[in-house]
């Protein structure tokens, strides 16, 4: 079947994280995603940490598959009035330029929806549109050091340390993503657009949750704690043969304690006081650290997953980036794919997160630069191959 959003097309106007993860979500499900690039440039990550000068870099590649790409210059007039003509048969625009880039193309979010009242105007911003720090810039680190996630994570003795998945950037592109599908949904029943604004030190504190809840009853600042988390005995054991990733991730919850003595051979200590209950494991941690990581020590991470997954016991084995390329769990549920193209031959990607019994999610290599430029001012806007050549020689595609 058809996809969910098929049907819904948006401009995307992002670069680089926070705005190309978002459209790449709303394109798996089905959206036209049409890229507007500048003619020439692009969007910055194709050459940056790019491995080969004549490739895009794998940067690009994850952010924007199953898109098109429009080379579009904004800078001149023609080619501001061919993307009005373009929004007029969209649904929405999406952009994570810096303050004022849009309005300096008269493209800012009234003007634009005052001529195209139907349209859905997305936008992501550091700090937003308003606020003391509207004017700011910021990149992944900067949202994560406003938003408290910098704060609360690595060792007391220690300085603060980001988190390395892109709560800033991919986080953001996700609450844009729910954001502009609600409006669309509210458009549908009213036929006007509205404007969503998502803000990355917003998205970063809505993440916060979960750990606010320590400092919301007293107002106290949550300590940096490690890898014991609320008191409890740490989330972390070593495993054979010892290598720099050779770890288990171990929860102690309702009556996992019982089963835990008994696999890792202290039967004797089941019902013993001192390790009973919760309360009493946070008074002796580094004795119940030590009873679980001698067990752990001598077997791989691996086998220290598999036994107490039979238990019942949360548990996962610490993946490194190359075995989550491996993982079978991963591979059969399609987030681990090959794609194929002539330039590049075959590699890994990884695919849709989301998944809907309705729609097979097929991914497809993101555009070259430029690349369906012909194709969407011929099919969407009626240009004849020699108008489209016309606005290349004048530097507007």
């Amino acid at each position: 079947m058809s996809g969910p959003l098929e049907g819904v097309r948006i401009l995307d106007l992002t670069q680089v994280q926070a705005g190309p993860s978002s459209t790449q979500l709303l394109a798996f499900l089905g959206a036209d995603v049409i890229k507007i690039e500048e003619p020439g440039k692009g969007d910055r990550t194709r050459v940056e940490m790019a491995h080969r000068k004549d490739m895009d870099s794998f940067y690009y590649l994850v952010f924007n598959a199953n898109k098109r790409s429009l080379c579009l210059n904004l800078k001149k007039p023609e080619g501001v009035e061919i993307f009005h003509r373009l929004a007029s048969i969209s649904d929405a625009v999406v952009e994570n330029y810096g303050p004022g880039r849009m309005e300096s193309f008269g493209l800012g979010q009234e003007s634009l929806r005052k001529r195209h009242p139907h349209l859905v105007f997305a936008s992501i911003k550091g700090f937003g549109s308003y606020g003391p720090y509207a004017g700011y810039k910021s990149y992944e680190n900067v949202a994560q050091a406003m938003g408290g996630a910098m704060s609360t994570n690595g060792y007391p003795d220690r300085p603060p340390t980001w988190v390395s998945p892109g709560v800033g950037d991919s986080g953001t592109g996700l609450h844009c993503a729910i954001g502009l599908l609600a409006a669309l949904r509210q458009r549908d029943k009213t036929g006007v657009g509205a404007y969503v604004e998502v803000a990355m030190q917003d998205a970063i504190v809505n993440l916060m949750r979960v750990r606010m809840v320590e400092t919301l009853p007293a107002g106290n600042p949550v300590k940096r704690t490690g890898n014991r988390v609320w008191g409890g005995p740490s989330l972390v054991y070593p495993c054979a043969p010892g290598g720099p990733d050779d770890y288990v991730t171990i929860t102690i919850a309702g009556d996992a304690w019982d089963s835990i003595l008994a696999v890792v051979g202290r039967a004797d200590l089941i019902g013993d006081e001192r390790y009973a209950t919760s309360e009493a494991r946070s008074q002796r941690l580094n004795d119940v650290e030590t009873l679980i990581s001698t067990w752990t020590a001598t077997r791989t991470k691996r086998e220290v997953m598999a036994t107490m997954a039979e238990l019942g016991i949360p548990c996962g084995a610490v993946q490194d980036t190359t075995e989550l390329l491996s993982d079978p769990h991963l591979r059969a549920r399609e987030m681990v794919i090959d794609l194929n193209d002539p330039k590049r031959g075959t590699y890994q990607v990884l695919g849709c997160p989301i998944k809907v019994s309705t729609h097979k999610v097929a991914v497809t290599p993101p555009p070259l630069l430029g690349e369906d430029t012909e194709q969407v001012l011929s099919t969407l806007l009626g240009f004849t191959s020699e108008q489209v050549q016309r606005l290349g020689t004048n530097g507007v595609v």
